[in-house]
């Protein structure tokens, strides 16, 4: 029986979210040229369908969740420092393009990211099937937090480099 709604193996739409995401805040730093941004987002998307491949169950969106979360907390997800390294970016350039503390998770039917240890989550994209499933008033969060980015990016914002201190 082919029906095509119902869970799909691939995970196509959330892993392009993710790298699309990372790209992106590589880019609104204006240091990395297109150029590099797609061998960039090449090495990301591969490495992460590589590093998924056994670790996704559409049927239990949440199971390896922790497995497959991106996280930068003083220190770099080494897949993201690996895909960075194909385009010749090192360590210390990596931390200062991108936030100092991030999460990103990778779930089946959803993808939503966090910036600081208590900043809020932000769902970046999210299956038709699982927004269905959604109690009412969790959407409609997208604008202010994207407006949110865009607001923090006009100056090199002061919150990445206090952190620093433990």
């Amino acid at each position: 029986h082919s029906h095509r709604r119902g869970p799909r193996a691939d995970m196509v739409p959330e892993i392009a979210a993710a790298v699309g995401f990372v790209s992106g805040l590589l880019r609104t730093r204006g240091c990395v040229s297109e150029q590099q941004l797609q061998v960039f987002s090449g090495a990301l998307r591969e490495a992460l369908t590589e590093h998924y491949k056994h670790h996704w169950f559409p049927e239990k969106p949440f199971k390896g969740s922790g497995y497959r979360c991106i996280r930068i907390n003083h220190r770099m997800d080494p897949i993201i420092s690996k895909a960075a390294g194909r385009i010749g970016l090192s360590l210390p350039r990596l931390y200062q393009l991108l936030p100092r503390e991030l999460t990103l998770w990778v779930d089946p039917y959803e993808v939503s990211y966090r910036i600081g240890e208590d900043g809020s989550i932000c769902v970046l994209y999210e299956a038709a099937a699982a927004a269905a499933k959604k109690p009412p008033g969790s959407c409609g969060g997208m604008l202010t937090c994207k407006d949110q980015m865009m607001l923090g990016r006009s100056s090199p914002s002061k919150n990445y480099i206090m952190t620093v201190s433990s």
